[in-house]
């Protein structure tokens, strides 16, 4: 009898490191693309209970994009738990706070809800700057976003 082994096992994984340059790129676009990567879906050896995704580190976040009217609209919420908590904030006074919670949240609703999706949010580094620690990694740069 013919015994049957993992292919997907842990030790056969290889994850690649990706770079990825947000400067005037749109925002929706270059979520879909890093939640595709950080997921692994990608790859042929993708299967959806197991995080078998890469690394990407983003760069340039402050100067990331959005179309129309978005830039005064959208209102990002965000609740303490007590009564009257509600605090809300527009993407542009977002952006100019904190530029990498922008990415970094539409990211994370793309990614799976529970322990598997916070997992693989780990693999995700935002940096509002050109500026990132992860060159001893060899990034690989992506240009087709």
């Amino acid at each position: 009898m013919q015994t049957l082994s993992l292919p997907l096992a842990p030790a056969t994984m290889v994850n690649k490191w990706y770079l990825i340059d947000a400067k005037g790129q749109t925002l929706g676009k270059v979520a879909t693309l890093i939640a595709t990567l950080v997921r692994g879906k990608h790859k042929a050896t993708y299967v959806p209970h197991l995080n078998n995704g890469d690394h990407v580190v983003v760069i340039n976040a402050k100067e990331i994009c959005v179309t129309g009217k978005k830039a005064k609209q959208k209102v990002y919420r965000r609740h303490s738990g007590y009564p009257g908590g509600l605090k809300s904030e527009a993407f542009e006074k977002l952006q100019a706070r904190i530029p990498e919670k922008i990415l970094e949240k539409a990211v994370k609703g793309m990614l799976p809800k529970g322990p598997l999706g916070r997992t693989m949010y780990k693999n995700l580094k935002v940096y509002a700057s050109d500026v990132h620690p992860h060159e001893s990694q060899k990034p690989e740069l992506l240009l087709n976003i």
